[in-house]
């Protein structure tokens, strides 16, 4: 098991090492689009947690439509401990296996948690990205890092760090709390922010991410309801 894939045996953990590797990944992370022209499938995914267990979960849609295509879960044992900045070496791998399962392959990932807004430009959706080769949309519902600019009258504002904007808080309505993008990889902020927006309807956060996010409390919920039987 690698530091890569975010499965580190806990023998040889040490934060030091997790650290160095955020670093490296955030070096491949790349901040421009390669997208395909057109886009066809948007996947959203999300992680909870039962017990020893990681429930992985994917939902993707059909980005014109925003239709549900495909989920797809999955469940591992939890191999690394809940460490703040370093929660993608937790979430990777079961992410990775249930994206592994889908028949629809998605053009673009939207991920529950951070991009490049976190201290070693690698939070979960630059990891998963770099080590899938794929486009990726860091979401968060609370911001990591940075200071927030004005909104200046705009749906957005530019999230500043040491010196760079790492990403936004955007609205998803008026009178709703900001949710918090950015950059994962192979797509460029401005790019980003209008994906999210087009999967933006009656919620906070953009549909094929709450779908995700309900698929894996569901199997949560039905793997405590087993262990109670």
């Amino acid at each position: 098991m690698t530091l890569l894939t975010g499965s580190l045996s806990l023998i040889n953990f040490s934060t030091e090492k997790a650290y160095k590797t955020q670093i490296m990944l955030s070096k491949k992370v790349i901040r421009e689009d390669k997208l395909p022209n057109e886009l066809r499938y948007i996947a959203g995914v999300d992680v909870a947690y039962t017990n020893e267990l990681s429930i992985g979960a994917v939902a993707v849609f059909e980005y014109k439509s925003l239709r549900l295509v495909e989920c797809q879960t999955s469940v591992l044992r939890t191999v690394f401990p809940y460490i703040p900045t370093l929660l993608s070496f937790r979430e990777v791998p079961p992410s990775i296996s249930c994206i592994k399962r889908l028949k629809t392959s998605p053009d673009v990932i939207l991920v529950n948690g951070h991009g490049l807004a976190h201290p070693r430009r690698c939070g979960f959706a630059c990891h998963l990205g770099v080590v899938l080769k794929k486009p990726a949309i860091g979401i968060a519902k609370n911001k990591l890092v940075g200071e927030i600019e004005d909104f200046k009258g705009r749906d957005f504002a530019y999230i500043w760090h040491s010196g760079e904007i790492v990403g936004v808080a955007l609205m998803p309505a008026p009178r709703v709390k900001p949710i918090y993008v950015s950059i994962g990889n192979m797509v460029s902020l401005e790019t980003a922010i209008n994906i999210v927006r087009r999967c933006l309807q009656n919620s906070r956060l953009p549909e094929p991410l709450k779908a995700a996010h309900n698929v894996a409390s569901q199997a949560k919920k039905l793997l405590e309801n087993a262990k109670t039987d």
